[in-house]
């Protein structure tokens, strides 16, 4: 948001998501992506690879079901979007988690993490920042309330680490603070300096026309979607073929 600037007419216009049942479909194929992140991270098909499979179940289910009860309480109805929304910060909550929290834990965690991520979304919508993907209030507050929650639900027993506070260790959240914090320290500074690096060698941003006109016609020559123009050279060329007299085919055509 810093280093790249806003968008073409951020503020001004509604730019709104052009395909929600991609949103849903992506979603869902990340959800089953994320399977094989946190479990594969085991390296092994071990107890904790499994357990690490379950927790990515249930975290997110937790987040879905807070992020649609805290949708429907501020505007009357759950969106889409909003769902799929919930769903990612369920995944990113959990990943620092998958392997040392038991189910339940996990389903209590990706429940609490979804809550300071929904307010992160409001207020930056009410801010200039814009952040298209909300990636700072998705993995950015949601990846920090799981490294955090991580030190609250820790259980020895369970990967033979450590125990976090829940469990008699409090110094394990102190731990997972300092590195969260580290964390954001260093990926905050690397960004802004390769983004900078970056910028001097080509656009960090598309121009103000060729976002008018549509990265897909400006970057690739060609359209995605038929609309705007498009539709109106599908509704012109329709004018004409009435025009014409009936097609009729004969025999050998197909």
């Amino acid at each position: 948001m810093i280093a790249v600037g806003k968008r073409h007419g951020y503020g001004q216009t509604s730019i709104v998501p052009h395909n929600v049942p991609f949103v849903l479909l992506g979603s869902g194929l990340l959800w089953f992506g994320w399977f094989g992140f946190n479990a594969g991270s085991a390296l092994a098909a071990s107890p904790i690879a499994g357990l690490a499979f379950t927790t990515t179940m249930l975290a997110p289910a937790g987040t879905l079901i807070v992020w649609t009860i805290l949708d429907a309480m501020r505007s009357g109805k759950p969106t889409a979007v909003g769902a799929a929304t919930a769903i990612v910060v369920g995944l990113v909550a959990v990943t620092p988690a998958a392997g040392f929290v038991s189910p339940v834990n996990a389903l209590i965690l990706g429940g609490i993490a979804a809550i300071p991520s929904y307010f992160a979304i409001q207020f930056r919508a009410k801010t200039s920042l814009d952040d298209s993907l909300d990636v700072i209030a998705a993995h950015g507050v949601g990846g920090t309330v799981g490294a955090l929650l991580t030190g609250v639900f820790a259980e020895k027993s369970l990967n033979t680490v450590a125990d976090g506070l829940l469990y008699g260790n409090p110094g394990q959240l102190l731990i997972q603070a300092t590195a969260v914090l580290a964390a954001i320290v260093y990926s905050g500074v690397a960004s802004f300096v390769l983004l900078k690096l970056i910028g001097l060698v080509i656009p960090l941003t598309a121009s103000a026309s060729e976002q008018v006109e549509g990265i897909d016609i400006s970057a690739h020559g060609e359209e995605a979607y038929m609309h705007a123009s498009g539709a109106a050279m599908v509704e012109a060329a329709a004018g004409s073929m009435s025009e014409q007299p009936a097609f009729k085919p004969v025999r050998g055509e197909v």
